[in-house]
């Protein structure tokens, strides 16, 4: 009697893992309790929650920025590929391969959007071959900073600057990219656009994402997993079209439930903290 055993698919490899981290402002203002995601390869990770909730915290976590605002990663760890580089420079981490655009669109307003972009290079020394085979690969997936590649940054519109952003990020060559708020103050339709091309990042290009977003609706759509922050703590997570599809994601982040339109207001002191953290 013959038997065949079929193989078990393979789980996506962890990329980043974040483990149970704490972190504190000021010696004493609590941030993050206890903070556990993980981001698998050539995956986008969406990290959600209204404004204060703490996702900008986990970003500059990861990417050891919090020194610069007084805020230290007091318990738990960050691994990237199975090494721990909580402890690492942003400098080094970049050179490992993570780097993190920023909220807010920084871009170096007295340079041209090229120049931006060359900096971005900085840290990978590369020769003038690769840069500009580099700069292509970036026009290509951005082609409005190609017609604007001469204009200086801090005139250009702000979904130029946040495109600017993300492009000299690729600069560096990451396997992984924490973006932060991508969609702030920018036009529905400048939105589309950007998470449009962060998709075909991530397919092509096979650079994974971790990208804090209030915009739930948008960042469910394109994302792959998804982790709702509440107060520093996690309080959802899944495959990001059954997050979408939930009741409570619904209800108390799109406005919307099984009986129609409802008013965050209304709901958020009642059911969403009796079911969440009770």
């Amino acid at each position: 009697m013959n038997t065949t055993t079929q193989a078990t698919p393979a789980a996506p490899e962890n990329y980043l893992s974040i483990n149970n981290i704490e972190v504190i402002y000021d010696h004493v203002i609590l941030v993050l309790k206890g903070v556990s995601l993980t981001v698998p390869k050539g995956k986008i990770v969406a990290l959600l929650g209204a404004n204060g909730a703490g996702k900008s915290t986990t970003l500059k976590a990861i990417s050891n920025l919090l020194h610069a605002e007084r805020g230290d990663v007091t318990k738990g760890s960050v691994e990237f590929k199975g090494t721990r580089v909580d402890q690492l420079t942003p400098n080094e981490l970049v050179k490992r391969g993570v780097i993190q655009v920023m909220e807010g669109r920084h871009c170096f307003a007295h340079l041209s959007i090229e120049e931006n972009l060359l900096t971005g290079a900085y840290t990978r020394g590369n020769s003038r071959a690769e840069l500009k085979q580099n700069l292509e690969m970036v026009y290509h997936y951005f082609p409005r900073l190609k017609t604007r590649r001469t204009s200086q940054a801090g005139y250009t519109s702000g979904g130029e600057q946040q495109m600017c952003a993300i492009g000299r990020a690729l600069m560096a060559k990451p396997e992984m990219i924490l973006l932060d708020e991508p969609s702030m103050g920018l036009a529905p339709q400048i939105v589309e656009e950007i998470f449009e091309i962060v998709k075909d990042l991530n397919s092509r290009e096979n650079v994974s994402f971790l990208l804090a977003e209030q915009n739930t609706m948008v960042a469910l759509r394109y994302a792959d997993l998804g982790y709702i922050l509440e107060n520093g703590r996690v309080v959802m997570e899944g495959d990001a079209k059954e997050l979408a599809s939930n009741e409570d994601v619904k209800e108390f982040y799109l406005g919307l439930s099984s009986a129609g339109r409802k008013s965050f207001k209304d709901v958020k002191h009642y059911r969403r903290r009796k079911r969440w953290l009770s």
